[in-house]
């Protein structure tokens, strides 16, 4: 038997006399337009919206400005709606709406990669109001299920910094936030490998809804006590935004989310309308919504 050992970590539970750091996030949800100007004006609308309500970084779902694409299998090429990371669009909108709005503002999309397979990485970054591309983070788990092709579209996420913890400096918080995406969130280990590398909060951009094999099956009780079990074993704040509305054969089942450490957990609007919404955040001597 081989007894791995390591230097203890501090209890993120609340300490008397520990002080309190507070800041504020902000999730947007959002259903997919097929007119650009449509789709992107309801984003700058969500990121303004919870900026003005105060908050410092706002998160969006998953493959924030384009259709979910792994309803079925490709038909040509895998990553014929792939990008860029430096050049596309994600980026670029990402800059805009930090810069416009003063806040840190995330965004998920579907990453070029140049592999022969032609697949591509799902992919989330965290960009900084002067523009700066402060985070970046690939999908893990990747799913095989039936509406939810996604081993034809994207490869997992490299295995040499598996779980990336960055650094947002907000109004005077250092605040320490990993950004796994959605399916990752069913899995334990990922909530504990952040913990242990110092996460506050985990967001997870998602696209979550109908399940094609089991038509009667509705996915969110279970995900709300997975998730909300993550944030009490593991003393973390987790946020979900989703997207809602009919995609083809899929249909997204909103009810973006948060819970805190204590077990608590809000979960919202269940989703035929877009939500703006912002939550702060007291980590040391309490937590509240």
């Amino acid at each position: 038997m081989k007894v791995i050992t390591r230097e203890a970590l501090s209890s993120p539970c609340p300490m008397p006399g520990r002080e309190a750091r507070t800041t504020c996030i902000g999730l947007v949800q959002t259903r997919w337009y097929d007119s650009t100007d449509a789709h992107t004006e309801q984003l700058r609308e969500g990121v303004s919206a919870c900026a003005g309500a105060g908050a410092n970084v706002v998160f969006l779902p998953e493959l924030t400005l384009s259709r979910y694409p792994a309803d079925r299998r490709p038909e040509g090429p895998a990553d014929a709606s792939a990008e860029d990371l430096e050049s596309g669009p994600s980026l670029a909108l990402a800059r805009e709406l930090a810069r416009d709005c003063d806040v840190h503002v995330q965004i998920s999309l579907f990453e070029r990669s140049g592999a022969a397979d032609q697949r591509g990485l799902n992919s989330s970054i965290i960009v900084a109001p002067n523009g700066e591309c402060v985070g970046r983070t690939r999908k893990l788990h990747i799913p095989v299920t039936e509406g939810y092709f996604e081993d034809h579209y994207f490869t997992e996420g490299p295995a040499d910094d598996p779980y990336p913890v960055h650094s947002l400096e907000l109004d005077g918080v250092d605040l320490k936030v990993g950004n796994p995406t959605c399916w990752d969130e069913w899995f334990p280990e990922v909530a504990r490998c952040y913990a242990l590398a110092g996460a506050d909060v985990l967001c997870y951009p998602t696209a979550i809804g109908s399940e094609p094999d089991y038509p009667d099956f509705d996915t969110a009780p279970l995900l709300r006590r997975v998730v909300t079990g993550h944030a009490a074993a593991n003393g973390l704040f987790i946020a979900l935004p989703n997207r809602f509305g009919s995609e083809d054969s899929s249909t997204f089942t909103a009810r973006a989310a948060s819970s805190i450490p204590s077990g608590g957990c809000w979960w919202k609007h269940p989703g035929t309308r877009p939500l703006r919404w912002w939550q702060k955040l007291i980590s040391g001597n309490e937590t509240t919504g």
